[in-house]
């Protein structure tokens, strides 16, 4: 299955203690997010992406502050301002959020990133670079859920409670991206020590 509740359990734990260690305000953030369990940093990027009304895929720093807010992700403003620093390259008052997110991901093999990509490869049954729940229909049994089992759930529900696990915490919308799947991972892959296990893991809970 996913990430397993006990990875974002252990991760949560660990990122909360890594947090009284940290200066670095990048790493900060991402381990606030990351706090949050598994979906927490996509949960911000989604947060940014509702703002972006104008579709640029940037921010200026009113925007990215007002953004964090919403996402309740509690940073001074001092250090907002260094971590926008950082990521405006150019100096130029705009950052791309798409190159914010990726950095803010935790860092993951390129054996890694294959692995996901497999997985979101074979849930994509349309090929549309987006999972839905027609593309889980095929692929993922909902039959055996317990909620199925016992009554309480249709099988759309499931598979929706399904994709919710992939979704932003804030504003699920039944469709999970590439981009969403991967930092969805990278949440995970966070939590886990070796390549080996990860690969292990993904095979098992995908069937690769």
């Amino acid at each position: 299955m996913p990430g397993t509740a006990r990875h974002d359990r252990e991760m949560a734990i660990q990122a909360k203690r890594n947090l009284s260690k940290t200066t670095d305000p990048v790493e900060r953030l991402r381990l606030k997010c990351l706090a949050r369990g598994s979906a927490g940093i996509k949960g911000l990027g989604r947060v940014f992406r509702i703002m972006d009304d104008n579709n640029s895929r940037t921010l200026d720093f009113k925007e990215f502050v007002k953004g964090l807010n919403d996402y309740a992700m509690m940073i001074d403003k001092e250090e907002a301002q260094e971590i926008f620093r950082i990521f405006d390259k150019d100096g130029n008052g705009i950052i791309d959020f798409d190159e914010f997110l990726v950095t803010l991901r935790p860092p993951m093999s390129n054996a890694r990133k294959e692995i996901i990509m497999q997985a979101f490869r074979k849930l994509d049954k349309t090929g549309d670079g987006v999972i839905t729940i027609e593309d889980l229909q095929g692929v993922y049994n909902a039959k055996h859920h317990p909620k199925y089992q016992n009554g309480d759930w249709t099988e759309d529900q499931v598979f929706r409670a399904f994709l919710d696990n992939f979704d932003s915490p804030y504003d699920k919308d039944g469709k999970v991206t590439m981009e969403e799947f991967m930092n969805y991972y990278a949440g995970v892959s966070a939590s886990i020590d070796t390549d080996v296990y990860f690969i292990i893991m993904m095979k098992n809970a995908w069937k690769l």
